[in-house]
């Protein structure tokens, strides 16, 4: 574009000088200096005409080479321009002109979304959900859930907020009073760091930051950090480019009023969307798009803007079966592709590793790489499906929590509660080499052929009376096996303790369920002591790691001490605490799921994970 305006110009400049005297490049002719004849006079009309336009065409090329040399500089990106040019060209916000979906566009996207029948109950859920953080200071850097439907997004947004807050705080401004931080590399096997939950102490600021990040992080993993699309509304976005500090929620408000999406032309009437290569420029769009996300429509945008950054026709490939609407009826619950889209980039519909061959050239797809923010779910501890070392174990102690109806967030604040100490790196050893026989799609058995197979990777010499005794009924069971390798010495690749110290863990986990619930506590109810509060719930729950089995295992076999347990024990204790009560609650299944053998207590109300 620039080549071709620089010759413009010249062209120009050489129509110009086709006439003597050359006459200076001009908007407007000045006024001739008082006594000077009137050189007019002696210009026929026709040549006036011709050297008119020759200057009108220079003007024009010369702005619109200044324009393209001030426009890009104002993103402060230096070598990202020549890529932002190819995009769009920039206004002085650094905003690339954006554009409305087509129609074909529109109806993929809406039926791949809501399907072909949709009540209007589910798209009212998904149009009246914006992404807001709680007003409630112990529970601040939570966003609220209004109602049932969008949790699957938000919960996934919450769980990148909670990484920026909890363990980036020096990218957010400001860092709060008692945060440390000492990422090194930012691997949690090389550093350790311990953040603050004094949650009240949050800045908006910081919370708007963490916010802008976590959907710029999320979208540009959708888009494979090459580019991602943002979708705004046609009918405010004016506001946005005029706006100098930002578009306003009383004028998002005003102009929402009656709007509403019930089919795909209403999707082509009020969608506009813009691309980016460039994180910077992105990070600014959304910066500015903060009070259009916290409108009704933000939950909705947001997923439009993640769907589109992947590519629809790249999501629809993702998925097992194509034909069924992301968000699932009745009830509007969005499905586990869509919360696999913002966790992991890619809308897959299952939650094991890779991928599991039917047979006949037919797979189910799964979770293909690391990633930053991990996934638990009550279905697994049912037995309903299987959860793979991907999701369960993150870069960050972050995990949005699956149920039956509802996602939550469960996080840790000290990174250390995913160091395997020596029993859990042998158990994940063996673990992986299971799964990787295990073609029940995590039902935790597999054949005797792949249980030979095992033995041979991980190097476990059973007695043949052992083996015999696993394999007469044709299929091992995970537990089972378990067991054996508990009571199996460690020379033959067991871990027999006889000292019941080895994988004693205590930690702390924190459970956020963004839908206001009642607060049944007495400190928390209202004035009159008789209604108690609706607010986000946030739970803190002690997380005791027997080394056996079951905690009636540990208990009935390990002498017990009077001293409270720590993270790890020291070489010389012959004896290991005494857990807790083990309290009981859904969550606490979820949590079995990660951390086998778990005990879980908690201080008041049970963690609600629906």
């Amino acid at each position: 574009m620039a080549d071709q305006e620089e010759e413009d110009l010249r062209m120009a400049m050489r129509m110009s000088m086709q006439y003597s005297p050359p006459e200076p490049k001009r908007s407007k002719p000045r006024d001739a200096p008082v006594g000077a004849p009137d050189g007019s006079s002696k210009e026929s009309p026709e040549a006036k005409s011709r050297r008119m336009k020759r200057e009108l065409m220079a003007t024009a090329a010369e702005k619109r080479m200044l324009a393209s040399r001030i426009a890009t500089p104002s993103v402060g990106l230096g070598s990202a321009s020549k890529i932002e040019k190819k995009e769009n060209e920039l206004g002085a916000e650094g905003v690339c002109s954006g554009r409305e979906l087509s129609e074909n566009e529109a109806k993929q996207l809406f039926s791949m979304v809501f399907g072909s029948e949709v009540s209007k109950d589910i798209l009212a859920q998904w149009t009246n959900q914006g992404i807001r953080f709680s007003p409630d200071p112990e529970t601040s850097m939570g966003l609220v859930q209004h109602e049932g439907g969008p949790c699957g997004v938000l919960a996934a947004i919450q769980a990148y907020v909670l990484k920026y807050i909890l363990f980036f705080p020096n990218e957010l401004g400001k860092v709060p009073p008692g945060m440390t931080q000492n990422l090194g590399s930012r691997r949690l096997s090389e550093s350790q760091c311990v953040a603050s939950n004094n949650f009240p102490s949050l800045s908006e600021d910081a919370k708007a930051r963490a916010l802008v990040r976590s959907m710029g992080e999320i979208l540009f993993l959708c888009g494979d950090n090459k580019s991602i699309s943002v979708a705004s509304l046609i009918v405010i976005t004016h506001n946005v480019q005029r706006s100098e500090d930002g578009l306003k929620e009383e004028i998002i408000a005003k102009a929402l009023e009656g709007l509403s999406i019930e089919s795909a032309s209403d999707l082509k009437k009020i969608l506009r969307v813009d691309a980016y290569t460039s994180q910077a420029s992105a990070f600014l769009r959304l910066q500015k798009m903060i009070p259009l996300f916290k409108s009704r429509m933000g939950a909705m945008l947001f997923l439009i803007s993640a769907l589109l950054s992947r590519g629809l026709d790249f999501v629809q490939a993702d998925r097992d079966d194509p034909s069924l609407p992301l968000v699932t009826a009745p009830f509007g619950h969005a499905s586990q592709e869509i919360v696999n889209l913002l966790l992991c980039g890619q809308a897959v519909p299952n939650v094991f590793d890779g991928k599991m061959d039917l047979g006949g050239d037919m797979f189910l797809k799964g979770i293909s790489r690391n990633v930053e923010v991990g996934f638990l779910t009550l279905l697994e501890s049912l037995n309903f499906c299987k959860v793979g070392q991907y999701l369960k174990c993150p870069k960050w102690p972050i995990w949005v929590v699956g149920s039956e109806s509802h996602y939550t967030v469960l996080f840790a604040i000290d990174t250390t509660v995913q160091d395997e100490n020596e029993l859990e790196e042998r158990e994940s050893q063996i673990r992986k080499a299971f799964d990787a026989q295990d073609q029940s799609g995590g039902g935790g058995f597999i054949s005797v052929e792949g249980f030979h197979q095992v033995l041979r990777d991980t190097n476990i010499k059973l007695p043949p009376e052992k083996v015999d005794h696993l394999c007469n009924t044709g299929f091992i069971v995970w537990s089972e096996f378990w067991q054996v390798i508990l009571d199996l010495d460690q020379s033959l690749g067991g871990l027999k303790d006889s000292s019941g110290l080895m994988g004693k863990k205590v930690f702390d986990l924190y459970h956020f369920n963004g839908i206001a619930k009642s607060d049944l506590n007495g400190s928390h109810v209202t004035s009159g002591g008789e209604t108690p509060v609706q607010r986000p719930r946030l739970t803190k729950l002690r997380v005791s790691v027997p080394p056996r089995w079951t905690p009636e295992e540990f208990m009935a076999d390990v002498p017990v001490s009077s001293a409270s347990g720590g993270n790890e024990s020291s070489g010389k204790d012959t004896e290991v605490a005494k857990p807790e009560p083990s309290q009981h609650a859904p969550l606490a299944d979820c949590i079995r799921t990660r951390w086998p053998r778990a005990v879980c207590n908690w201080v008041g109300d049970p963690p609600s994970i629906v």
